[in-house]
Parts: structure tokens; C-alpha cells; sequence
């Protein structure tokens, strides 16, 4: 494989001073486990709530597939509109499609500067495919939502106007440096060993709280080992190239029902993903790692199908949790402790909504924002 820096995504080129580590034992109203997209958007629902709230990481801010991930923001659930529509029924699916183009709008706001709407493509890979694509722009029309047609210099299928692109590590890190701000306390590297109770262990400290949120996507059933049958853990791979003008590429992608997925960054570089099913039964894992089967697969897709010679400069992995109804696992799975991941490739924008969901269900008693995400259902 290209060389280039051992696993580290694309979208760490900003400076950075990393979060002080947790040494000593401290008490909060909440703690919330993972500091990603959805547990930054808890970090904030909570203090809004006036919670003093304390957030971990094994890791750093973003380090997991909140920071590590396509760019993508994408309305709907993991399934095409017309798919959530037979699996979930029109009127939940209805609903759910349009809270994510709502929250992408939020996003934007929290994140000033992240997002760029730009609307995104699903181009056909083959006759079966475009003749699906049919049915979804169908569905979509039928009620109400914008999505156009395409045919072009791409390929056949689909333009939906509502998505876009963004930084997702950038996003992270601007939550997390408002939300010390805002008085929360958070810390990296720090591990947590055991969730006894509502006390959070890591090995240099202790977390007692009244709440425990345990916000992470992929590695789930490891934290919770009770959630194990409902949430699996896959590794997501990408690459990225130096800044080219060989291709133009004006939204994100999505290819061979999403398999593929690739956009243009405004510096010019390529970010590509995919081939997750060409790694066989390895890909269920939780090493984040590059494997060279999959990492072959996107160079040869990008030199051979994109057309793209420009030397590759990154390639990055990160495990996500997978659901066997590709709605999120939102859940008390123990007294005081609420999880939420499984986002099935899809966290950005269905991570945000969970999680603002789940803290109207712990906080306020409102229990609506996840009876619309949460599907239950066991592998």
C-alpha cells in the first residue's frame, strides 16, 4: 500500500491540544462515555439542563467514526427512503426523514463553518440498481421531499438536494471546546474499565454520577456486553489523496447502493470509502486498523473507476455498530445507565438525534424522540 501517515484521517490538519486525562475520583449529576458526535450533543442537551456533566474518552475528542467517517450528512435512516418506508412503516419513516434534515440545519448552526450544502448523489452501479433508484425518487416525490433526477457525467440515478458535506473531526472539536466553555468537564485518554452502578471507572480515577451515557457507536458491546445481541461492530475504511483537479467532484457520492462513497474536499483532495463487504467476515471487528485487502479495493477504484492518479496521503479505519434493523440501539440498559450507537454507517446526523432523544427521555420524561428512532431487534 501508498504510504502515508499510520492511521489518521484526513480532516486532522488542525492544530490540536489534546484534553487533560482524569486522574483522581470526582462526582457529576451525568457522565456521558464517549465524546463523538452524539456524546458532545448529550454533553450539550444536559447542560442546557443546567446537569453538571462530566464526559470520557478512551481516546481523545472524535477519535472514534465520529471523526473518522466520510463527511457525509445524509437525510433518512441507514435504508433508501422507499426501504425505511416497507421496514418501518411510511409514517415513521415520514417522520424520521424529516427530523434528519432538520437537524443537519441545527448542525449547521452549532457548527458554524463545518457544513457545506451541497446536496448529494446516488449514482447506479448496474441496471438492478438503477431501476431501485426509480422507486426511491418515486417514494420521495410522492411525499413531498425535493430529489431530482440525474443524468450526467457521473452516471444515472439520483440528486438529493437537502444533504451535504462536512468536516465531522472539525465538528467535534468546536462541540467540545464550547461545551468546556459552556462548564462541562471532559477528559482523553481515559478508558473506562468497569461501569459499577452509576460510578465509571477508568484506570487512573473514578466517575460517580447520577446518570451514566455511554455514547459510543462502534466497540458498544464491549462497554455494555448485555447489548451484544443487538449491536455489532464492523470496520469502515477510507483513503485520501493530495489536492487534484483531475476529477470534479461537486457533492458526496454514493455508489453501488452505498457501498462506495466518495467527495471532493474544497482543497481539492478526494476522501473515499467503502468495499466493506469485499473484506469478508474480518470487517466484523473492532480494530480500527487498515487491512490491505479493502485498502486494494479503493486504490483500484480510484485509479481505475475514478480516474484518479493523485498520490494517496491517508488511509484510516474505525469500527461503527451495526443493527439487524439499521435503527439505533437507544436504550436504560441498566438502572441509571441509557446507551446509544449502532448508527449503521450512518451516525452523523441519526447520532445527534439520539442523543438529544435520549436525554428527553432520561432528563425530561419524554419518551417520543426515541420511540420514533429505537427499533429493537437482536442479530
Amino acid at each position: 500500500m501508498t504510504s502515508g501517515p499510520a492511521n489518521v484521517p484526513v480532516w486532522d490538519d488542525r492544530p490540536w491540544t489534546s484534553l487533560p486525562s482524569l486522574n483522581g475520583n470526582l462526582s457529576a449529576d451525568a457522565c456521558v462515555i464517549g465524546l463523538g458526535g452524539s456524546g458532545l450533543t448529550l454533553v450539550h442537551e444536559l447542560l442546557q439542563r443546567d446537569e453538571r456533566v462530566i464526559g470520557l474518552d478512551a481516546h481523545d475528542v472524535g477519535a472514534g467514526a465520529a471523526g473518522r467517517n466520510g463527511g457525509f450528512l445524509l437525510a433518512g435512516t441507514y435504508d433508501f427512503y422507499h426501504d425505511a418506508v416497507r421496514r418501518h412503516g411510511h409514517d415513521r419513516a415520514k417522520a424520521i426523514y424529516g427530523a434528519t434534515i432538520g437537524e443537519m440545519q441545527r448542525m449547521a448552526v452549532e457548527a458554524p463553518g463545518t457544513v457545506r450544502f451541497v446536496g448529494s448523489k446516488r449514482i447506479a452501479a448496474a441496471a438492478a440498481e438503477l431501476e431501485d433508484c426509480r422507486v426511491q425518487y418515486d417514494a420521495l416525490r410522492a411525499d413531498g421531499w425535493p430529489c431530482e433526477w440525474y443524468d450526467g457525467p457521473d452516471g444515472q440515478g439520483l440528486f438529493l438536494p437537502t444533504d451535504g458535506a462536512f468536516n465531522p473531526l472539525a465538528r467535534c472539536r468546536m462541540l467540545a471546546t464550547s461545551a468546556r466553555h459552556e462548564g462541562a468537564t471532559l477528559f482523553a485518554r481515559a478508558p473506562v474499565t468497569e461501569i459499577r452502578g452509576t460510578s465509571v471507572h477508568t484506570p487512573h480515577g473514578v466517575v460517580h454520577a447520577g446518570r451514566v451515557f455511554v455514547a459510543v457507536d462502534g466497540r458498544l458491546e464491549q462497554l455494555l456486553p448485555e447489548l451484544s445481541g443487538q449491536v455489532r461492530s464492523a470496520r469502515l475504511q477510507m483513503l485520501a489523496t493530495a489536492p487534484t483537479n483531475e476529477i470534479t467532484v461537486p457533492c458526496p457520492m454514493y455508489y453501488r447502493d452505498g457501498y462506495e462513497y466518495w467527495q471532493q474536499l474544497p482543497d481539492g483532495r478526494i476522501a473515499l470509502g467503502g468495499f466493506r463487504d469485499k473484506g469478508g467476515e474480518g470487517e466484523w471487528t473492532t480494530d480500527g486498523t487498515p487491512s490491505a485487502v479493502v485498502q486494494a479495493h479503493l486504490e483500484r477504484f480510484l485509479r481505475e473507476s475514478l480516474k484518479v492518479q493523485a498520490p494517496i496521503t491517508h488511509r484510516w479505519g474505525a469500527p461503527v455498530g451495526y443493527t439487524p434493523t439499521g435503527l439505533p440501539v437507544i436504550a436504560e440498559a441498566r438502572e441509571g445507565v441509557w446507551a446509544l450507537g449502532g448508527y449503521s454507517g450512518t451516525g452523523n446526523v441519526i447520532g445527534a438525534l439520539a442523543a438529544r432523544a435520549v436525554v428527553e427521555a432520561a432528563i425530561d420524561g419524554d419518551e417520543r424522540g426515541v420511540r420514533l428512532l429505537q427499533r429493537t431487534g437482536t442479530f
